[in-house]
């Protein structure tokens, strides 16, 4: 599985080398130089890992892990903060804030990797933990099955690219639809599975392992 790895800073030519050496290491990259783009971004599309310098205009990278902590699907999402700082009291401040790992610059990106890699993987076993511990045939799952079957040919085949992370003009340009129409699509499933964003639907299809093809 391709892991989508979110990368906030306004340094573009760090930026930049970042994306390419992350994309050679067989990484999905996006990136964004501001707090606020990356809000914007991970309403499209929830990011598997968050890289993010903390010395940025507006709002900085401890306020940016501040509010993803409080939301229940961000949570659990490793976030790597990058600064030129390397005091004690810097890291420590993260760390209680809710970030993963503290990364000093000038760092190496093989390091970098190697951290992403980890963290990823220590995800991937809690994440395991999670979904066996859920009934598979519990009421929730019969509900959201039940929501599921009652989708139309295009709901579901736009849930699915959703699911994916696909971001609305993407999906647009998938279908040779506008994207308006498919902003309509996805604001009735949001409706009709009770959630409140891109990223709740997708929670709500992968938390659940509800089946998306036709015909289960």
């Amino acid at each position: 599985m391709i892991n989508n790895i979110l990368l906030v800073d306004d340094d573009i030519m760090l930026i930049n080398s970042l994306e390419a050496y992350l994309t050679s290491e067989g990484f999905m990259v996006s990136t964004v130089s501001t707090a606020r783009e990356a809000l914007k971004v991970i309403q499209e599309r929830m990011p598997d890992l968050i890289v993010a310098d903390i010395m940025m205009p507006d709002v900085d990278g401890y306020d940016l892990v501040r509010m993803l902590r409080l939301d229940d699907f961000m949570r659990a999402v490793p976030i790597i903060l990058l600064t030129a700082k390397g005091m004690t009291d810097d890291r420590i401040k993260g760390y209680d804030l809710g970030c993963s790992a503290y990364l000093a610059k000038p760092f190496n990106p093989r390091e970098l990797v190697s951290i992403i890699n980890n963290l990823l993987s220590n995800r991937e076993i809690v994440d395991k933990r999670i979904v066996s511990t859920l009934q598979p045939e519990s009421d929730l799952l019969v509900k959201a099955q039940r929501i599921i079957g009652d989708l139309t040919h295009r709901e579901l085949t736009i849930l699915k690219l959703v699911v994916k992370g696909f971001m609305n003009k993407e999906i647009a340009a998938n279908l040779n639809v506008s994207t308006r129409s498919v902003e309509k699509y996805v604001s009735r499933l949001l409706s009709k599975t009770s959630t409140r964003n891109r990223t709740e639907l997708a929670q709500f299809i992968i938390g659940n392992k509800v089946s998306l093809i036709e015909g289960e």
